[in-house]
């Protein structure tokens, strides 16, 4: 019997574990703010871009979010 509070193992999902603020440095480390920008046009990334007021943003914007974890995983074994 599994615990309640013991999370679940998700062997098919390359996110599971993975921070959004890790995702979010790996691809300004890698592109930088304003290729990042061009590549997903969100005003946190072309705007006084920030780590901290993009992932505010990206945590309350699902669609945004989504583009970002899309392009970390098309990167993925770049970023390892």
């Amino acid at each position: 019997m599994q615990e309640e509070n013991t999370p679940q193992q998700q062997p098919n999902n390359p996110l599971h574990g993975v921070k959004l603020a890790e995702v979010l440095e790996a691809l300004v480390d890698h592109y930088g703010w304003e290729e990042l920008g061009k590549r997903i046009n969100i005003n946190c990334f072309n705007s006084n871009p920030s780590i901290n007021s993009s992932l505010k943003f990206l945590r309350k914007t699902q669609w945004a979010r989504d583009k970002v974890e899309q392009l970390y995983l098309k990167n993925l074994k770049r970023f390892k």
